[in-house]
């Protein structure tokens, strides 16, 4: 750009020059030769700047046109940034309120935790406690037959002497040693804790510890046995 504006500049001196010479007093005699070459030269010159003038034109209207494309480009860059801020700015907040609330959910997931580890163990002393009775129970003597009356002293005369009586043993200690049945008994005792008949189904429950210890529905009716203790206990 800097040459091509020297190039413009030298040019224009020279035409100057020319059409000053052109333009001063000449003798009477005609042209020589040299002064027809000069003016051929000069307008040769005033030529080459006008096409130099029109290129210049011309490569200055591109790069005009290219800065102002430059400057659309760098408006709409800048407007896409900003979009892109306001974007990541709404986001950045909605993540914030979702971790709040991801946050408020975990702490209510904390206190669900505490609250069924704190039943977890009440339940685990009532099983404890229901052990214990279990234990009691077991250990304690069982109800023997009852002892047979006492016989009716001795008469002289033999046919005075009362009969001997009968001994049968009592109905209450018969059903005390018979064992009821396991499925019927279990399921009687769930029908009565699903009712809410909580004293009625422990004592059915109980009866399954008692005559069938060893069998796995006893693990299910201790089950319910402390389910009972914890919900008679709220």
């Amino acid at each position: 750009m800097l040459k091509a504006h020297l190039l413009r500049n030298r040019l224009l001196a020279a035409a100057v020059f020319a059409v000053v010479l052109a333009s001063a007093p000449r003798p009477a005699y005609a042209a020589s030769k040299e002064i027809i070459e000069l003016q051929t030269q000069v307008q040769q010159l005033l030529d080459m700047m006008q096409r130099l003038q029109s290129t210049m034109d011309t490569k200055f209207g591109v790069m005009q046109h290219l800065v102002e494309q430059t400057a659309d480009n760098t408006n709409q860059m800048s407007v896409a940034v900003n979009t892109l801020q306001q974007k990541i700015n709404a986001q950045t907040e909605a993540g914030g309120g979702k971790l709040d609330t991801v946050s408020g959910q975990v702490q209510s997931l904390n206190d669900s935790v505490d609250e069924l580890k704190s039943r977890i163990a009440k339940l685990d002393k009532s099983v404890e406690d229901l052990k214990a009775q279990l234990q009691n129970l077991q250990s304690a003597p069982g109800g023997g037959m009852p002892m047979a009356p006492a016989s009716a002293p001795m008469t002289a005369n033999p046919s005075q002497q009362s009969a001997p009586e009968t001994l049968t043993p009592a109905p209450a200690a018969q059903e005390s040693n018979q064992a009821p049945p396991l499925a019927e008994t279990f399921q009687a005792g769930l029908r009565d804790y699903n009712a809410a008949r909580y004293d009625v189904a422990a004592g059915e429950f109980q009866d399954v510890l008692h005559f069938y210890p060893m069998d796995e529905m006893a693990g299910q009716a201790q089950f319910y046995l402390g389910e009972i203790a914890y919900r008679q206990l709220n």
